[in-house]
């Protein structure tokens, strides 16, 4: 056969994959937000309301029961684009590989994006409200991965009867800012946009934080981001109504991890784990609730599903929405290095109870950490700790160790307030719980504690970081020697 002849036949056979893939297979488009757990009127949220969230969810449908396998964005991120475990894939480490030792996923882990530029798909991934047009979205991840598997940040220069699979990236509870201050001009600035802000005195504060008002306006000032991001949700639905895409569309809303704040955003409570997810679009029934338990990481694989495009065998993403699915008996999740700060925990949480195991316990739950002591709502707790004013509970975090177990009864203890561990009348729960732990820590090849030459190789970006000041960079030197003397003492 000649080389023309080749050439033609192979253009021939892509151009009919290309009309099988637009005429068989929907587009598909992920809102991923920043620091946000599931604080929809859809969720139960009864301070603000989330209209377009709440119409997407009837549309479609709603997991009550969704976590992350990691509570910190790099390493969330890093996940759930492969359909894997961080702790799996190495990537389990909050920032890493951005130094002089890198990461690279093992064979045969590869992105998502990959997957779908492969079958005919354009590749997206874009911010928000810059409407797709020019920047890209948010990657943050740990590992060495091929820019080229984005075509572009804008959906819409695909090629005409193209299908395209789109990342849309929002801030979130990023838009109030790390201070008192900042949260402050944003509720201004919401009040002129909305004609409201949320009043700090409606707010109601999980019974594990104070009564303050730095509290206050600080969780008021989050849930008019969640009205931010419900606005931006409309936004981007309304572009894809106007262009005619919508109706082929499937749109999936989640969050990269719970709300920052203490116990929320890096832990392993409910707070920091649990997250809103809703699926709407061609081949979901509408007005679904599903209550069983799922991972974030398997937005993956039902992805690659409802495209048409085979679900590796290795990946540890499940289809949530295959009729072969078996729904899980429990869900994973971990946490370890967030910037500086050296942690190792690991839970695993049924429908009715979880499990956390803190490797690390001599450390107290609240460690040196620049990036979480310069909020205002830390500094209000420390201080509040310091005076003896805070409740046995609320006081727990700035303890000087911690238990090496904990277990929690959610059904009876939604906040996770009382430790059943010790207990008892629990002591068979905990054996099973710590089992189930301990054969998918096993299972799933959990990498551990990181390296110290690739702590050092990451330390000495952010030490080196030209966007922070002295101060900063004095602040995060300190800890990382600090980090470096509890580990040689055993802490």
């Amino acid at each position: 056969m000649s080389p023309f002849k080749s050439t033609i036949l192979t253009l021939l056979g892509w151009l009919i994959a290309s009309v099988a893939v637009s005429a068989d297979r929907p587009n598909i488009v992920w809102i991923i937000i920043d620091d946000m757990s599931a604080n929809l009127s859809c969720y139960g949220e009864e301070t603000i309301e989330t209209p377009h969230l709440d119409a997407l969810a009837d549309s479609g449908l709603r997991f009550s029961k969704a976590f992350v396998t990691a509570p910190v964005c790099s390493t969330n991120r890093s996940a759930f684009i492969t359909g894997m475990y961080q702790t799996t894939i190495g990537s389990h480490h909050h920032r890493s590989g951005r130094g002089e030792l890198k990461i690279r996923l093992p064979d045969p882990v590869r992105p998502v994006p990959e997957m779908f530029q492969e079958a005919g798909y354009h590749t997206a991934i874009t911010g928000w409200p810059n409407k797709g047009r020019d920047s890209g979205g948010k990657t943050d991840y740990n590992f060495e991965w091929d820019r080229g598997m984005y075509d572009d940040p804008d959906w819409g220069k695909r090629s005409p009867g193209q299908p395209f699979f789109a990342q849309i990236h929002l801030p979130g509870g990023k838009h109030r800012g790390g201070n008192i201050e900042q949260s402050r001009q944003f509720a201004k600035r919401m009040k002129e946009l909305f004609g409201e802000s949320v009043d700090p005195a409606k707010v109601t504060l999980p019974p594990y934080y104070p009564d303050h008002p730095v509290l206050r306006e600080d969780w008021a000032a989050y849930l008019d981001s969640v009205k931010l991001t419900d606005k931006f949700v409309g936004d981007i639905l309304a572009r894809l109504r106007s262009e005619g895409d919508l109706e082929n569309t499937v749109v999936l809303f989640m969050t990269d991890h719970g709300i920052s704040h203490a116990r929320g955003k890096q832990f392993l409570y409910e707070e920091g784990i649990h997250v809103p997810l809703i699926i709407a679009g061609p081949g979901i029934e509408k007005g679904q609730v599903r209550d069983d338990l799922v991972e974030h990481i398997d937005i993956a694989a039902l992805s690659l599903g409802l495209a048409g495009i085979d679900v590796p065998d290795y990946m540890q993403a499940k289809d949530i929405l295959s009729d072969q699915y078996e729904p899980r008996s429990a869900i994973y999740s971990a946490r370890d290095r967030c910037d500086e700060t050296v942690e190792y925990m690991r839970c695993v949480r049924t429908q009715e109870f979880k499990y956390i195991r803190n490797f690390l316990p001599n450390r107290p739950h609240m460690q040196p950490n620049r990036y979480k002591d310069q909020k205002s709502i830390v500094v209000a707790l420390r201080s509040l700790f310091e005076a003896k004013k805070l409740t046995e509970v609320q006081a727990c975090i700035f303890q000087p160790k911690r238990p090496e177990e904990e277990l929690y009864d959610l059904r009876n203890d939604p906040h996770e307030i009382r430790n059943l561990a010790d207990d008892p009348e629990y002591q068979q729960k905990l054996l099973s719980m710590r089992a189930m732990l301990d054969t998918w820590i096993e299972e799933s090849g959990d990498q551990g504690r990181e390296s110290e030459a690739m702590y050092d190789s990451d330390m000495a970006v952010y030490v080196n970081s030209q966007s922070r000041s002295p101060d900063q960079i004095d602040v995060l030197k300190r800890n990382i020697v600090l980090m470096k003397r509890w580990q040689t003492r055993g802490k």
